[in-house]
This record gives structure tokens, C-alpha cells and sequence, in this order.
């Protein structure tokens, strides 16, 4: 039967691999391959076991056909019910088992985000009901964990010695049609995409399709150095652009995950933006390597590191920092009280820089002790990321539960409350005390590249 070309491709890299073991210092990097036959299949025996398939099942609230029922003015103008109706939701998706002795899986948050009951189905077929440990919607990592014997997991890399060109395997359950294999190289490294948060992601020409999230992805050695996350796509399937979290990243979420059971992030206290060609020029660097600080923030570890606007911050602990994105990556997953080491650039000359790392935690408030009618919210400052960034005052919302009060009276993630019954407000304190009392609460949103009022009561 003649060759097909995926299986000729596939056949070729793996010949000009092997064949180029003997001449790199990387050639105990392809333990797995035979002598005679190029195979991945002695290495993924060891590593499929350890790879599962992930159901879940929830309810979501049902949206109208006319969108008009979702807005809470006409809900309450044309006494339509505040009850919304609820309609049942399935999910697949991947997963890692990277500890077997405690059976801890890790997945992406988006794959069990709103499940009520999940189930992962080993490589064998056995089907085990899997518990929520925690879920960081920020990084996309979440860990689960099952109660059961006999799992096997994955060796875990060190992300960071990846390279463009190296080759990777990536493990899911594409389309539901159960564990599939797909092969390729790391195309890119530090990729962020549109959708925010804490990204750093591997990009991979290896297939990543829907079903795929949450699954492995593997160098030759059969260690685990990404859990898929995202693709680029217009149709919907794989087009040779997939992203993977380092498994470096996820494993610092991971921890926190199950310590916590929700992730605290560190801050320094400073709002940055990119050292563009021509910026970099006019600070006289040869390159636009590293973080443009644009604004310190008052009363902040940064302040009182003595960090200053126009610094530029070149190392963190002893690695460079390429961008404003990374070092905001760093400082995040960082523990609060933790010492961090800068090299900035200030005024032509280098200067070595000591911080602590304090905590966003008394910055931030819940909704419901915001107000009784704010629930399933999460306030806090506006996110040096965030677009409105240094350009505008408010408290913004960092996060919303489906089918909660707050997402019922019409807020969303990203919001910029302005002003709570038309008095200005500037941080999550002045919010809560305007808030507190209030029949009623008359928030002005800027949303976007508009802005509106709602009306909570």
C-alpha cells in the first residue's frame, strides 16, 4: 500500500533526527529511537498511560433569542422573569497525570470551567470521577485530583533549556475521538496571544485540534514540557499554529493551586509598556530588550525598592528580561515576601536593584462584601495590561461567576467601574465605602472603547 504523505513526512523528520544524533552532543535525547527502524513507539508506550481523556457536564444559564431579555433595565421594564433558565453543557478535553502517588492531574481551566462533575478516562479505558482542586483562569492551569491506584506519570522537563527547532509530540483527545498522537518542533517561544492573562506559550506546528487542551506535549525523551492550550485557526481545526503553557509556569500555578487552592499573585507596583525600536533607540540601547517602567506606583514594594519611570529592567534574577510581558509573568507567579533581584538600566548606567515581592490581596474584595447584590465579583485595581492602564481612575472587575447577582445585573470580566452613584472612585476602598448602604448602586462602566451605566437594586 503506497505511503501516505503525512506518514513520509513524519518518516523523514525522524530520519534526519537520527541521523543527526551522532553528531550533537544531544544524543542521549533520542533514547527511544531504534537503530533500524525510526519510531517514536517505544517512547510513547511510556507515556500514553499517563495521558486522559477529560468529560464534564454543567449547566449554563440560556441565553434569549432577543438580546434584549439579557438586559436588566427591559427584564425589569416589562417584568420579565430575573430567574434565568439553565440548559446543560458536555466538554472534552486532556489531561497530565504529573504525580501518581497523590493523583494529581493537570488540564487547562477552560476545560472545566463550570463543571459540575468530571470523569477522566485512563489510557486503558477505566473511567474515574476526578475532584477540582483549583483552576487559575489567568494562566489556564488547572489541577485535578482522582483517588485511585495503579496511575502512571510523566517526567517532567525543564521548559527553559527548549529550543527553536526541537522536536515535540502532542498528546489529546482531538474531536473526541479519543488519545491521538500528532508530531512536529517547536516553532516559536515566548508567544502571547489576543486573549490575555499570564502567557509565555510554546508555539508548535505538532496538531492541536478542539479535545486537544489540557493534554501533553513531550520532547523525544518522553518528558513533559507543555500542556496544550490554545490554537490559531479560522476554521475551527488545526492550521500549524498551536501554543502550549511551559510546563515550568504551569507547575509554579500548580503548586499554589494546591496549597491555596487559588493562586496569589506577587506585584512589584509598576505599569509598563514596550521598549519599541525607537524607544530603545532613544535611551540609547542597541536592541529592545527588557521592560520600560512608564509609572511607579505610590506605596508600593517598587517605591520602596526605589524603582523609578524611565527605568528600564534588564535582568530578574539573574535572567534577561526580554519584554514587559515576562517580567509581569515572573513578578506574578512569584510568592509575596519573596526577595527579587533587578538589573535596571538608568540613565546609561547599569544598577543592581532588591525588591520584595507584596501581594495584590489587600487591593482586592469580593463582591458580596462590596454589596449583597455585587456577589459572584471580583474587584480590584485596573491591570498594568489592562488597555485603560494609567489612563483613567477606577476599580476593575477581575472576574465574574456564571449566573451569579453581579453577572445578572449586566457586569462583565474587564469592566472599569468609574463612579458608584456618580462620586468618582479610584481604588477597591473608596468603592467599597460608596457601595456600603445603598438601596441601590448606579455604576458608570467603561467597557471597551465605550462606556455605560448599570444600574444594580
Amino acid at each position: 500500500m503506497p505511503m501516505n504523505f503525512l506518514s513520509r513526512k513524519l518518516i523523514c523528520s525522524l530520519l534526519l533526527v537520527s541521523a543527526a544524533v551522532p553528531m550533537t552532543a544531544r544524543a542521549d535525547a533520542t533514547p527511544f529511537l531504534s537503530s533500524e527502524v525510526p519510531t517514536l513507539a517505544p517512547m510513547l508506550k511510556q507515556v500514553l498511560p499517563a495521558v486522559v481523556n477529560i468529560r464534564t457536564s454543567g449547566t449554563v444559564e440560556a441565553q434569549g433569542q432577543n438580546p434584549l431579555l439579557n438586559d436588566p433595565f427591559f427584564r425589569r421594564f416589562f417584568g420579565v422573569p430575573n430567574q434565568p433558565q439553565e440548559r446543560e453543557t458536555q466538554s472534552i478535553g486532556s489531561g497530565v497525570i504529573v504525580d501518581s502517588a497523590k493523583g494529581y492531574i493537570l488540564t487547562n481551566a477552560h476545560v472545566v470551567a463550570g463543571a459540575d462533575s468530571i470523569k477522566i478516562i485512563l489510557n486503558d479505558l477505566r473511567e474515574i470521577d476526578a475532584k477540582l482542586i483549583g483552576a487559575d483562569a489567568e494562566t489556564d492551569v488547572a489541577v485535578l485530583k482522582v483517588e485511585d491506584q495503579g496511575l502512571s506519570s510523566l517526567r517532567i522537563a525543564n521548559s527553559d533549556n527548549l529550543e527553536i527547532g526541537d522536536f515535540v509530540v502532542a498528546i489529546g483527545n482531538p474531536f473526541g475521538l479519543g488519545q491521538t498522537v500528532t508530531s512536529g518542533i517547536v516553532s516559536a517561544l515566548g508567544r502571547t496571544t489576543q486573549l490575555g492573562g499570564y502567557q509565555d506559550f510554546i508555539q508548535t506546528d505538532a496538531s492541536i485540534n478542539p479535545g486537544n487542551s489540557g493534554g501533553a506535549l513531550v520532547n523525544l525523551r518522553g518528558e513533559l514540557v507543555g500542556i496544550n492550550s490554545q490554537i490559531v485557526s479560522r476554521s475551527g481545526g488545526n492550521i500549524g499554529i498551536g501554543f502550549s503553557i511551559p510546563i515550568n509556569l504551569a507547575r509554579v500555578v500548580m503548586d499554589q493551586l494546591i496549597e491555596y487552592g487559588d493562586v496569589q499573585r506577587g506585584k512589584l507596583g509598576i505599569i509598563g509598556q514596550p521598549l519599541t525600536p525607537e524607544l530603545a533607540k532613544a535611551f540609547g540601547l542597541k536592541d529592545s530588550q527588557g521592560a520600560l517602567i512608564a509609572q511607579v506606583l505610590p506605596d508600593t514594594p517598587a517605591e520602596k525598592a526605589g524603582l523609578k519611570a524611565e527605568d528600564i529592567i534588564l535582568e530578574i534574577n539573574g535572567k534577561e528580561v526580554r519584554n514587559f510581558n515576562q517580567l509581569r509573568n515572573e513578578v506574578g507567579l512569584m510568592r509575596v515576601g519573596e526577595k527579587v533581584k533587578l538589573v535596571v538600566l538608568r540613565d546609561g548606567r547599569r544598577k543592581r536593584i532588591t525588591a520584595e515581592i507584596g501581594s495584590d490581596v489587600a487591593a482586592t474584595s469580593a463582591g458580596a462584601q462590596v454589596h449583597p447584590r455585587l456577589q459572584g465579583a471580583g474587584f480590584g485595581p485596573i491591570a498594568p495590561e489592562h488597555p485603560l492602564a494609567g489612563k483613567i481612575e477606577g476599580v476593575m472587575v477581575q472576574d465574574i461567576e456564571p449566573r451569579s447577582p453581579a453577572a445578572r445585573a449586566g457586569l462583565r470580566p474587564g469592566d472599569v467601574i468609574t463612579s458608584v452613584n456618580r462620586k468618582p472612585v479610584s481604588n477597591v476602598q473608596q468603592f467599597s465605602e460608596l457601595a456600603d448602604g445603598s438601596g441601590q448602586l448606579l455604576l458608570h462602566i467603561r467597557r471597551g472603547n465605550g462606556a455605560l451605566f448599570i444600574l444594580v437594586q
